[in-house]
């Protein structure tokens, strides 16, 4: 490894480790959340009603929040930042300082005036599009509560957004720590939400509606103080300047391929649930159930590297320096292969214990813990492709190339589709499920193709390198495995019956240690370097 390898390495898991301290936080009540919702709401139609409601927002929750801030407005801002940073002179500085809040401004107001517009709209025409999206097949008697929800759940849209706007300023200005933890509140206030509220209303789902909103609130006014501190506060301007400042127009080029990629990616989902309702009750939650924990596993260090890599990646893209964009590019490949391969095989391993010591209860019974483990299975089997896309797409937002992945996303998406429709009937959830994970893969395959025919410098070592850690981390998976599976039925047998917490989470913590144990073991022998950068940094 050379001197910018380790220097890109340790960098991202300095502040990744920060972060993702947060996230696992977040992460940890986030199936707090979940496990709440499996009490209240089983696997009934009641909970479909729920998840289908939900989605819809959801839905568009990426391609105002997420997408948009994370493709576009980081880097465009990191560029303001950058211009800033190179003035030369005082006046210089001061008048691109002006431009820059010009530019926040403008992009506040036109979020703002767009999303109240939508949200209103939405709102309004709830009986319309919800049917529609829970398919014919799904029992009538649920459309009327599915439209109460998604109305009460619709409005955390503008909120939400709101938030990923204020996280999109402070990571611009390399502040991670208060985005990092708002999830923290969101998962707080829908579970206190859910307890606190379920005997004064109809039913417990609209008391989960009804924190799912409240926590979006907190999630934008959590955010604000430390915006205003880093004297970054937008106000809102006219339309006009909102629609004509050069930095915003930018932000608008680059959203725009990004909406058709985001969307695609959500018509995923979409077309998923709907699929599901039409299998049979319980088929839709038993996936969002799944996908709820592959997300756990997934958000605590995928999402981590790849907010923390960006505003570096834009940088290094701006400066055209073309070593360390590889560099932090393949540090961060690594680390997410290090621990998705590993987090997969593991899964695979204990998947049913997992399901049950998390979800099971008196209307989570062994049917709902196997629908769930059918989908989970197949779900994991794609988490390395899933946690790879999410550091391979923002390589191309920091050079301004939103239309390459927006591509690879509708390729995903008429992937995932096709399959999803062939492996429904024969498998039902576990085809659905199986159906995202080798579209996935096929989204790897293209982008790291459009980073080959799209002039990026290096692509063949990155892809090599890509390679030949995954098969290092498979092979280390697969021996760590082995030893697993035999002290498995012993660890079931010291902890059957007691409690669920006891005969379920002994044989998940004593299995967790083993293959640690002998994954780590591999490492250390090989002498690894991200394992010896981790002990430096402990050790500090």
């Amino acid at each position: 490894m050379n001197e910018n390898d380790a220097k890109s390495q340790k960098s991202i898991l300095r502040s990744g480790l920060s972060l993702s301290f947060m996230t696992l936080l977040s992460r940890i009540l986030g199936l707090v959340r979940e496990m709440t919702k499996a009490s209240f709401l089983g696997t009934s139609i009641l909970a479909d009603a729920f998840s289908v409601a939900f989605m819809i927002p959801n839905l568009f929750r990426r391609l105002f929040a997420e997408g948009s801030v994370s493709v576009a407005f980081i880097p465009t801002f990191r560029n303001y930042l950058e211009d800033i940073q190179h003035a030369g002179s005082e006046e210089r500085s001061a008048a691109l300082e002006h431009d820059t809040h010009d530019f926040v401004n403008a992009t506040f107001t036109l979020l703002m005036v767009l999303l109240s517009l939508f949200v209103a709209a939405a709102i309004a025409l709830t009986p319309y599009f919800v049917p529609v999206i829970a398919g014919k097949d799904y029992d009538p008697a649920a459309i009327p509560e599915m439209n109460i929800l998604t109305r009460i759940m619709f409005p955390y849209l503008f909120f939400v957004s709101l938030a990923a706007f204020y996280q999109g300023i402070l990571n611009g200005v390399k502040v991670f720590a208060p985005s990092g933890f708002t999830p923290v509140l969101f998962n707080a206030l829908v579970i206190t939400g859910t307890y606190a509220l379920s005997p004064y209303l109809a039913n417990p789902a609209r008391a989960m509606a009804i924190g799912t909103l409240a926590g979006g609130a907190v999630q934008a006014a959590f955010q604000l103080p430390f915006v205003m501190k880093k004297s970054w506060t937008p106000h809102l301007t006219s339309l006009k300047n909102a629609f004509t400042n050069p930095g915003t127009r930018q932000v608008l080029k680059l959203i725009g391929p990004t909406l058709i990629g985001m969307a695609a990616y959500q018509l995923n989902d979409t077309v998923s649930t709907s699929l599901a309702t039409r299998a049979g009750t319980g088929m839709a939650s038993s996936l969002q159930y799944s996908i709820r924990l592959q997300e756990l596993i997934l958000g605590i260090f995928a999402v981590s590297v790849g907010t923390v890599i960006l505003p570096e990646l834009s940088t290094h893209a701006r400066n055209k320096d073309h070593e360390k964009f590889n560099s932090l590019l393949i540090s961060a490949i690594r680390i997410i292969a290090l621990i998705a391969i590993p987090v997969t095989f593991y899964s695979e391993v204990t998947g049913e214990h997992l399901i049950r010591l998390i979800y099971q209860n008196n209307r989570f019974a062994d049917e709902s813990v196997f629908l769930t483990l059918g989908a989970f299975r197949w779900h994991m089997a794609g988490l390395f492709f899933i946690a790879l896309n999410r550091i391979l797409a923002p390589a191309f937002y920091a050079q301004n190339n939103t239309k390459a992945p927006a591509i690879a996303g509708v390729i995903c998406m008429i992937t995932n589709m096709i399959l999803a429709f062939i492996l429904c009937m024969p498998m039902k959830q576990r085809g659905i499920a199986l159906a995202l994970s080798l579209a996935s893969g096929v989204n790897t395959v293209v982008l790291f193709w459009f980073m080959k025919h799209g002039g990026m410098q290096g692509v063949g070592a990155l892809v090599k390198e890509t390679v030949i850690y995954s098969l290092k981390m498979i092979v280390y998976s697969l021996i760590a495995a082995v030893p697993t599976l035999l002290v498995q039925p012993w660890c079931v047998r010291i902890a059957s019956g007691h409690s669920r917490f006891i005969s379920q989470g002994i044989p998940v913590v004593l299995t967790a240690v083993v293959f640690a144990a002998v994954g780590v073991g591999c490492l250390v022998v090989t002498r690894d370097q991200v394992i010896r950068d981790i002990r430096k940094m402990l050790k500090k």
